[in-house]
């Protein structure tokens, strides 16, 4: 079980500090962790994070205190899984925070970023494809969680014990991080703030997939409820692409662009913005087809940077076993999609695009993940999973959690997540029907706002 596993301090490798502009202390820390927390004799991975501060020039140089440094701790989880994280000026609460005094931390969570990246080639140095395979089954939120308060143990083993706990803030898939932590790790966290992460408590895909699709189909009606021309258009742009058989079209990376893939670019539905992107790409796919009679290198790239899984194995391979527990995926959004007659491609209707779903053919269509074909099947046949959560821990929760919740989140349920609030003592919540999925970027001074309010204000 994953309560039993103990985490020891991780070995910290190397700590470089830089002054970047913008009065900002960056500290690029690598670390040492085991592969496997339950067997650490089997060998180590190497976990990158960046940690960010004021730089501050004090008037009385004489008056510094060491004690003075020794700033609370804010983690941040990002989404994924298997996206790396941004350099800290990039981010638009970082500034946020730390006015809150807190010191940050941004981690490439393993497998991605500087964190012994999983990629077709670094995967292959493992072995055959039974060694990748149960090489993979150590990247998920449950050996994250591990990492961090290892990290945690290191960054603060100078610290009195009262500083010693740390803050964390998840968004999406770091806010199902964010639920493991709570349930096997409280003792780690001072308090818990998360954005559109309050995952579906199921130990299994298939229900959330169900619910997913038709949010889905909503935010389709609302593209073409504002876009209607771009139901010929996107009926044209599949029809050409299915014209000289499925697949004859390369992108730059030599992927396949097939009519499957180009539904994909649905995905960006559920982000602040996202209708009007994919109208963009629609609109640009569409004239090259009526000027040229194929799609420029411009329209090729622009498809290509929203499908890009090839530069996130992690998400396509292990995305499905992030709602597992003893049970198989066995590609369920796969599955689940025969439900919904309103994806198929000969659709008398309009054409609608899917969502955040993966599935087992994006194996032929995109060149890297062609690579790892034989792996992913392999994980996706895979039932033994353990638990990422402990509904009786979250029941009895002590850890102050303060969540934000859209309600027109395609991505995380919002009636899952509701259900999920209910079963964390404690937890309150910001709820929504003006923010999308990625509103810690797009709305982040407005969103942060409210859940500080949460925590430091009182219910009137």
């Amino acid at each position: 079980m994953a309560t039993s596993i103990k985490v020891a301090a991780a070995k910290i490798v190397e700590q470089r500090t830089h002054q970047i502009p913008g009065k900002l202390r960056v500290t690029e820390h690598f670390f040492d962790v085991p592969k496997d927390y339950s067997k650490p004799e089997t060998g180590t991975i190497r976990i990158f994070a960046r940690s960010v501060r004021k730089h501050e020039s004090p008037a009385d140089i004489g008056d510094h205190d060491d004690k003075k440094s020794q700033l609370p701790w804010m983690v941040f989880l990002n989404g994924g899984p298997g996206g790396a994280c941004r350099h800290p000026s990039a981010y638009p609460f970082t500034y946020t925070i730390l006015d809150k005094g807190y010191q940050m931390l941004y981690l490439d969570q393993r497998g991605t970023g500087l964190s012994t990246p999983i990629t077709p080639s670094t995967l292959g140095l493992r072995g055959d494809e039974d060694v990748q395979a149960r090489y993979l089954k150590h990247f998920r939120a449950d050996s994250i969680v591990r990492d961090c308060e290892a990290i945690r143990q290191s960054l603060t083993a100078e610290y009195p014990p009262e500083k010693q706990k740390w803050s964390i803030m998840g968004q999406s898939f770091g806010g199902f991080c964010s639920i493991t932590y709570l349930s096997f790790h409280p003792q780690g966290l001072r308090e818990a703030f998360i954005y559109g992460g309050l995952q579906p408590l199921v130990k299994q895909p298939d229900p959330v997939y169900k619910a997913l699709y038709k949010r889905v189909i909503r935010r389709n009606q609302d593209y073409y409820d504002k876009y209607p021309e771009d139901v010929d258009r996107v009926k044209n742009i599949v029809s050409f692409l299915t014209r000289f058989g499925d697949g004859t079209i390369k992108l730059p990376s030599s992927g396949n662009l097939t009519a499957r893939r180009f539904q994909q670019i649905g995905i960006m539905f559920g982000m602040h913005g996202g209708i009007d992107a994919v109208h963009e790409v629609v609109l640009r796919a569409a004239y090259d087809i009526e000027a040229f009679g194929l799609l420029t290198r411009g329209t090729l790239t622009a498809i290509e940077s929203i499908t890009s899984f090839d530069e996130a194995p992690i998400y396509a391979i292990l995305h499905e076993q992030i709602y597992c527990e003893g049970q198989a995926p066995n590609w369920s959004a796969e599955r689940m999609r025969d439900e919904f007659p309103e994806f198929e491609l000969k659709s008398e209707g309009p054409i609608y695009f899917t969502g955040e779903m993966v599935f087992s053919w994006m194996f032929d269509d995109y060149s890297e993940l062609r690579k790892m074909q034989d792996v992913a099947e392999r994980v996706a046949a895979d039932s033994d999973w353990p638990a990422l959560f402990d509904e009786d821990q979250l029941r009895k929760n002590e850890v102050p959690v303060y969540a934000a919740v859209y309600q027109e989140d395609m991505y995380v349920d919002y009636d899952y997540s509701m259900e999920t609030a209910e079963k964390i003592k404690g937890c309150k919540k910001f709820i929504t029907n003006v923010m999308y999925h990625n509103a810690i970027r797009s709305k982040a001074d407005e969103v942060v706002r409210q859940l500080f309010d949460l925590r430091d204000d009182v219910i009137d």
